[in-house]
């Protein structure tokens, strides 16, 4: 079955026009134009607009997208697999911060005891099961499996502060490495405090810290395109390598 943009529009939830922008980068073409000029979508077009909007749910840049789905090897039966297992993930998740959210409000309303751990738990479990998601088999081949098991035992039991303070670093890291990325200067102050605070911030699921560890991570920040993606989206421009530096530069 054959549908005009308008009605392939109606269908998946989009704009015309934002069909026409993929037609014009490359990322979905119609299988045809009619003599009238209009672009004509088909079976095959349909099946990778669903991909592209399954990929888009899970905030993966359209140039990425791109490249995953001209990849000759590219098999959309194996795609949906993964795409499933990603949103049972994300559904686990999910259930977990349902969860702690009903117990806050029994909590709130004097019906249970809540302890400070139960209050963090669900948001450390989910970011925990999303590392493990993204980097769960790197770290391991890294590091090694007890190692990574340690890390997490001790990070599932942070305090409530512990957990703030490691919050707090974290967007300290990111407000100092933005300013180290304009200046260029690894000698400056910022650049200092960037390498202690990732350090701090590390100590707090580390078992125990190695400097050589620490550079070794920093080159598997730029040599995994995921790592890299991470802190280059989250700081809005990029500064993956900035960080590598300076991290390899105060470690030594």
């Amino acid at each position: 079955m054959e549908y005009t943009i308008k009605k392939l529009a109606e269908m998946a939830g989009v704009s015309t026009r934002t069909l026409r922008y993929y037609d014009e980068i490359g990322l979905l073409k119609p299988c045809r134009v009619n003599s009238s000029g209009y672009r004509i979508y088909g079976e095959k077009e349909i099946d990778i607009l669903q991909q592209i909007l399954l990929y888009r749910s899970m905030d993966i840049k359209l140039e990425d997208i791109q490249n995953i789905i001209a990849n000759p090897n590219f098999n959309i039966c194996q795609s949906l697999i993964e795409h499933r297992e990603s949103l049972i993930s994300r559904r686990n998740q999910l259930d977990q911060l349902i969860l702690t959210v009903e117990k806050t409000i029994e909590y709130k309303k004097g019906e249970i005891s809540m302890s400070n751990k139960e209050k963090f738990e669900g948001f450390k479990k989910e970011k925990l099961k999303d590392n493990e998601e993204k980097y769960g088999k790197e770290i391991r081949d890294k590091y090694g499996k007890e190692t990574v098991e340690a890390s997490n035992k001790k990070f599932m039991n942070l305090s409530e502060e512990d957990f703030n303070e490691m919050q707090r670093l974290e967007a300290e890291v990111f407000e100092n490495l933005l300013k180290v990325s304009d200046s260029g200067d690894l000698d400056s102050e910022e650049a200092k405090k960037v390498y202690e605070n990732h350090k701090k911030w590390l100590c707090f699921s580390w078992p125990s810290y190695s400097k050589e560890a620490h550079a070794g991570l920093a080159e598997m920040y730029v040599a995994d395109e995921r790592f890299a993606k991470y802190y280059n989206d989250k700081a809005g421009k990029e500064v993956v390598e900035i960080l590598r530096d300076i991290i390899v530069k105060y470690a030594r």
